[in-house]
């Protein structure tokens, strides 16, 4: 065997053991937030790949969700299911980080600056995230037995590399889809040795309506809730 054909050789094994790239651009369409229709701003939308039949199944990992300046960063954290995610506080001020909505219930407490609490997400599911003490505080945790993934830029568009040969599932979530209008998006594509671009996909946020959440507790938020007994006691 030639020098040549040993790299064009390893080359195919390469290709073969490293999948394809899967790439495409959602659009939102319908939507009433001010980003989307002044901005054209496509981003935050979950996009992945659930291979058909036999799969291996994802590592688990270590991830962050930071609070800092009274937001959870990022808004929108994907992770494959049995990993950790950390809640590091870099805000002066204490946080309770919790979620009782059916992706993964659990409660860290109340904990001070510069201390963190960590969860393992044992199944796959949406998590929706608040604090327990500033009700603006939202964020968005996408569970997934699959490690094939992405997070949409502002232009909408997304890429998925390492995708093995086969049939897969395309899906997709936003928080201010509707189930319906993601189950309209989602579809069935054939991926071999070759890039695939996925046409434009448009997920509509017809029918969403924003609604309060609650405390931990299933209570209103107090009216004027701020941080007025959570400082630390060297606070100033």
């Amino acid at each position: 065997m030639t020098w040549l054909s040993r790299i064009c050789f390893s080359a195919v094994l390469a290709s073969t053991a490293f999948g394809a790239t899967v790439s495409g651009r959602v659009e939102l369409v319908d939507s009433r937030a001010p980003a989307v229709r002044r901005r054209h701003d496509y981003s935050g939308v979950a996009v992945w790949l659930e291979p058909i039949g036999a799969a291996r199944p994802p590592a688990a990992e270590r991830a962050r969700m930071l609070q800092k300046d009274k937001t959870f960063q990022p808004h929108l954290l994907i992770v494959t299911v049995g990993s950790t995610v950390e809640f590091p506080n870099l805000d002066p001020i204490f946080h309770n980080a919790f979620s009782n909505y059916d992706g993964q219930i659990f409660d860290v407490g109340l904990y001070p600056p510069g201390t963190t609490r960590s969860i393992r997400f044992s199944r796959p599911g949406i998590v929706r995230v608040f604090c327990n003490i500033h009700s603006s505080m939202s964020a968005i945790i996408v569970v997934l037995d699959t490690p094939y993934f992405a997070v949409t830029k502002a232009d909408g568009r997304f890429e998925i590399g390492g995708v093995p040969e086969g049939e897969h599932d395309l899906k997709f979530f936003h928080e201010r889809a509707t189930q319906a209008a993601l189950l309209r998006a989602s579809r069935q594509i054939t991926v071999g040795s070759e890039p695939v671009t996925i046409p434009a996909v448009r997920i509509s946020e017809e029918g969403y309506l924003s609604i309060p959440h609650k405390n931990k507790y299933g209570q209103d938020y107090p009216p004027a809730a701020d941080d007025a007994g959570y400082y630390p006691a060297t606070h100033k």
